[in-house]
């Protein structure tokens, strides 16, 4: 998740502030100039660091970690502004000041390749149906997963131990899927550059499980895959620190969506599904707190090779109850596709037991924005409206034990709500629904 709004809550018995501290090259307005190479006739960005304070114990290691990451990036802070060009390293000041960006370097311009995919106004099946899978969601293999999944004193995209927990992670997926045999899924880790690896979880669908082509229908076997709708659920897996080098447990953010996918993909694994409509993958990403990398190369991907994407949502942020709030499921309503959110809205009412709020979250907010770039129809879940969401996130106190509003109650409703979109648009005719 990026989140937004003036940096809060940094205590020490001695600050300096950033100009002070970092000897930056700042305008003779204290300020921080970046320039846009694309559009050299704009006005440069400029980022006024001089009333930002920051501990003196932290001075030294800010200045190692912008300075050990000197490569250069392209980085957009607004849907229709051109990009500035920052290094790796000063993303760390963006994520101070609490800006949204997106790294869009990488990024390669698309005549997209997707088709207006229209959502049913009433679904298939209800909650009732659906009850024995539910019966599956077990809080406390939540927890369990999640304290070891937090532990890890770090999830940054570029750091060991973020490639570490991404290898933690698919080795806790491929044993779940190693207990149902009639299920086939399949594992992908999509590389990236930086160390930490996306994961895709694909259930295939039953026309496709048992084929065998032969020579003389492998051409029909290609089309069939080109042309299949591929419902996806998705969150991501890395975590971060405002100082990049403090622990970053992102127990909430979001390793509260990678568990809510984790255990919805075990109670369809442990239910025999096997989607009779579409496909149904699961991602989790990495790099998402970098600037949308790893959901960026994933749909970019998807998009160059014209696979057809039915539905994509994402899960960011999903046990946070605010206290003194009712617990609510957050429908983003901005940066995503109007119709499938609509369908999210029915989704949400007939099969989770909490209410729905609209809310918004604005650019680069997470991982369906790089979806929704590719004219893919996206969607997002969150834990309540944007602004009573848990503002502990991108600290060291972003973990399980840190508040008591930390729900893993409230993460099963968005279970409840995976396990449903899953069937609803990849189909459960395995499942004895139809």
């Amino acid at each position: 998740m990026h989140f937004s709004g003036s940096i809060v809550g940094l205590v020490a018995a001695t600050t300096l502030t950033i100009t002070q501290a970092l000897a930056l090259p700042l305008d003779n307005s204290n300020q921080l100039t970046f320039q846009r190479p694309k559009s050299p006739e704009s006005p440069p960005f400029t980022l006024a660091l001089d009333q930002l304070a920051i501990p003196s114990s932290y001075v030294e290691q800010l200045k190692q970690h912008i300075s050990s990451l000197p490569e250069k990036r392209l980085v957009k802070l607004a849907e229709n502004d051109e990009p500035i060009l920052i290094t790796e390293g000063e993303k760390a000041l963006l994520v101070l000041q609490r800006l949204r960006f997106e790294d869009v370097t990488d990024e390669q311009s698309f005549i997209t390749t997707q088709h207006k995919q229209f959502f049913p106004s009433k679904l298939t099946y209800n909650s009732k149906a659906l009850g024995p899978i539910f019966s599956i969601i077990d809080t406390d293999y939540m927890k369990t997963f999640l304290t070891k999944f937090s532990s890890f004193r770090t999830r940054y995209y570029r750091s060991e131990t973020g490639k570490q927990s991404q290898q933690f992670l698919l080795s806790t997926l491929k044993d779940i899927a190693k207990t149902n045999t009639k299920v086939n899924v399949t594992f992908t880790e999509f590389p990236h550059p930086w160390g930490q690896n996306s994961i895709i979880a694909r259930f295939e669908p039953a026309r496709w499980k048992a084929e065998s082509p032969s020579s003389s229908d492998e051409d029909d076997d290609e089309e069939s895959v080109l042309s299949e709708k591929i419902v996806i659920l998705g969150g991501h897996q890395d975590s971060t620190n405002m100082f990049p080098f403090l622990p970053a447990p992102g127990a909430d953010d979001d390793g509260s969506g990678t568990t809510t996918l984790l255990m919805a993909f075990k109670s369809l694994v442990n239910s025999s599904f096997v989607p009779s409509t579409n496909p149904v993958e699961f991602h989790w990403y990495s790099a998402e707190e970098g600037g949308l990398l790893g959901s960026q190369a994933v749909a970019q991907s998807y998009a160059a090779a014209g696979k057809t994407v039915r539905s994509m949502l994402q899960m960011d942020m999903t046990a946070f109850v605010k206290a003194g709030t009712a617990p609510k499921i957050g429908i983003i309503t901005d940066f995503v596709d109007p119709d499938f959110t609509d369908m999210m809205r029915l989704v949400v009412g007939e099969y989770a037991e909490i209410p729905y709020v609209d809310t918004k979250c604005g650019y680069a907010c997470s991982d369906h924005s790089s979806w929704t770039k590719i004219g893919a129809p996206s969607a997002f879940t969150i834990e309540s409206t944007f602004e009573e969401s848990n503002h502990n996130i991108h600290t060291s106190n972003d973990k399980i034990d840190y508040t008591p509003e930390f729900s893993f109650d409230h993460m099963a409703q968005f279970c409840r709500v995976t396990i449903a979109l899953a069937i609803e648009l990849g189909g459960g005719a395995s499942l004895g629904l139809n």
